[in-house]
């Protein structure tokens, strides 16, 4: 019994150090805030359950049949590698690009853009939003790789194995709607000229952050 609780704890513990940096929480945030920015806190609060429900999803289903679906569709996490990639470096660029200021139509018109906004962030909840920001091939790749530590002949060890990694992905998924939720709140501090330089700052950032993951899925691609 000691040994399976401290097996439970052990492998708790590997699993949200191995998981917290391929979600990062915390940056994500920042680079799914302009996508949210614009909604009412009771929509904001709705777009995040409906995040984070996904995220949890998508990292249940890689733990337990990410692997075989992949086989399936004969894709490797190399090639999940460049098109998140690639998606995310058009996250970048489309925040690059965009004009913060706001248009004629716009300025004359303050209900439709709202309804607009909503309509429009409900076609990118889960993608990209969800896959491949908060949840990519990182993520996918630390779940593989703790699916085959967590297995075991015993079934008894193999269960309380797979529950200490579903704790972990369920604290992840708990960290992301924290932080995904009140991320407005940590801008408001800056300001809004400080926004306008960190959302700049970010999505340079963004599209970087694609770039090499995108460069890393070339490399694997070209040395197989």
């Amino acid at each position: 019994m000691l040994a399976s609780v401290h097996s439970f704890i052990h492998l708790l513990f590997i699993g949200i150090i191995a998981l917290f940096p391929v979600v990062n929480p915390v940056g994500s945030a920042f680079i799914v805030n302009p996508y949210l920015a614009h909604l009412s806190v009771d929509e904001r609060k709705a777009a995040v359950k409906k995040i984070t429900l996904y995220a949890f999803f998508i990292c249940t289903i890689a733990l337990f049949a990410g692997h075989y679906i992949l086989e399936l569709f004969g894709i490797s996490i190399p090639v999940i590698q460049l098109g998140g990639g690639i998606m995310i470096c058009k996250m970048g660029w489309e925040s690059l690009s965009s004009d913060d200021a706001p248009s004629a139509s716009s300025a004359n018109v303050e209900e439709a853009p709202a309804a607009s906004n909503h309509l429009d962030i409900e076609s990118k909840l889960f993608s990209p939003i969800t896959f491949p920001v908060t949840t990519g091939a990182g993520t996918i790749s630390v779940l593989f790789t703790l699916s085959a530590h967590s297995s075991n002949e015993n079934v008894g060890t193999y269960l309380i194995n797979t529950a200490a990694i579903l704790l972990a992905i369920i604290v992840m998924c708990i960290l992301v709607y924290v932080f995904y939720l009140n991320t407005k709140k940590m801008l408001s501090y800056l300001g809004q000229s400080g926004q306008k330089i960190s959302n700049r700052i970010t999505a340079f950032l963004i599209f970087c952050v694609g770039l090499q993951i995108a460069t890393s899925g070339i490399q694997t691609l070209m040395k197989g």
